[in-house]
């Protein structure tokens, strides 16, 4: 059937050129008579790769010089341990609870420490961010803990927490590139690529050398310190090498379509586009109050399970693929990436407005 629509949350759509890019290098990359995913991490070749795609993602995000990048295994999934271990000296950290993920890292870090819920969207199905301008925030925390932008329930932080001083940790999986941001105001900026930036495998960590110590909770195992992989820089053991050769693709074409203030401006424009639509149609409603829309996760629904079934089996058929919503909230959810076309959602929402004008009963 050729190239579908892909709206999955991750993994997620890639941007084509990079595919065939690397299709063409599959075999023979420059020269060297074999794939990225046979050669040695200790060759020259891949040297220069992960270096490459270490000073493109710096110079995408400008980030300062006192910060490492750390390409790591384990997903988002395992920072929710190695933060904990490697960040609480006061054996204190207060969590920002705004979704499913937030919550897994809370629950997490309970486990190495004491993890203060100092604000929760919890109330509304995390259908809003919490005001966080004036927290509860603990003396003795070691730093604040955010999920930036809400996967599951299409909610984005638009205005940073006022941490009161505090290291802001935050995970950024789904937001990742997809606009500039201010490196400086964060501690640690993490995120999975499988997303918006590689193939699933790759989890980059951008954090401020200070933090990076040998003094660790007791027990943190080698590879879970940091200090292990900013030393080694992220050669310490075998690295997801050809996920990284994509994710360092992207960083050009990224560039190419000229950095994160362009994607801004494209994500915006993709994202009203949808939005406009759902606020104005009769037959689907968006699920999230409208100033803290994420640019990236969409999810709506029309208020009939069965009628949500038929919308996803549909679409599908028409070549809109994974736009069921997460299992726990339901409906449907069109995540848009930085790979995916403005066409895509054009054509997502004149599938909508047909589906509504033979459905509205």
């Amino acid at each position: 059937m050729g190239r579908v629509y892909n709206f999955s949350a991750g993994p997620a759509v890639l941007p084509e050129e990079v595919l065939k890019e690397a299709a063409e290098e599959m075999l023979d990359y420059k020269g060297s008579g074999m794939s990225v995913m046979e050669m040695s991490h200790r060759s020259k070749e891949f040297a220069a790769i992960i270096e490459e795609a270490e000073q493109d993602i710096r110079d995408l995000m400008q980030i300062p010089d006192n910060y490492k990048v750390l390409f790591l295994q384990g997903g988002a999934s395992q920072q929710f341990a190695m933060i904990p271990m490697n960040l609480m000296k006061n054996g204190v950290a207060d969590y920002i609870i705004t979704g499913q993920w937030a919550k897994k890292a809370y629950q997490e870090a309970q486990k190495f420490g004491k993890a203060n819920a100092v604000a929760s969207s919890a109330d509304k199905t995390f259908s809003y961010i919490p005001d966080c301008s004036d927290l509860p925030i603990d003396e003795d925390a070691d730093y604040v803990y955010i999920c930036e932008n809400n996967t599951i329930y299409g909610t984005k932080f638009k205005t940073l927490p006022n941490t009161k001083g505090k290291t802001l940790v935050a995970d950024v999986s789904s937001c990742f590139l997809s606009e500039p941001v201010d490196v400086t105001k964060y501690g640690v900026i993490y995120g999975g690529v499988q997303k918006n930036v590689g193939p699933a495998g790759v989890v980059i960590v951008i954090i401020r050398e200070d933090l990076i110590t040998e003094d660790v909770l007791p027990g943190t195992p080698t590879m879970l310190q940091y200090k292990t992989h900013a030393d080694a820089k992220s050669l310490y053991n075998t690295p997801p090498a050809y996920g990284i050769y994509i994710c360092g693709k992207v960083f050009k074409w990224i560039k190419k379509q000229g950095g994160l203030a362009a994607m801004k401006e494209r994500n915006e424009k993709k994202a009203k586009i949808l939005y406009d639509f759902l606020d104005q149609n009769k037959l689907f409603k968006g699920t999230v109050v409208k100033e803290d829309r994420s640019l990236m996760n969409v999810p709506f629904v029309t208020g009939d399970e069965e009628l949500d079934a038929k919308f996803v089996a549909e679409a599908k058929k028409a070549g809109f693929v994974n736009l069921k919503g997460h299992r726990t909230v339901g409906g449907m959810r069109a995540s848009i990436y930085n790979a995916m076309p403005i066409e895509g959602v054009e054509k997502l929402v004149a599938f909508m407005k047909q589906f509504e004008a033979e459905n509205l009963k």
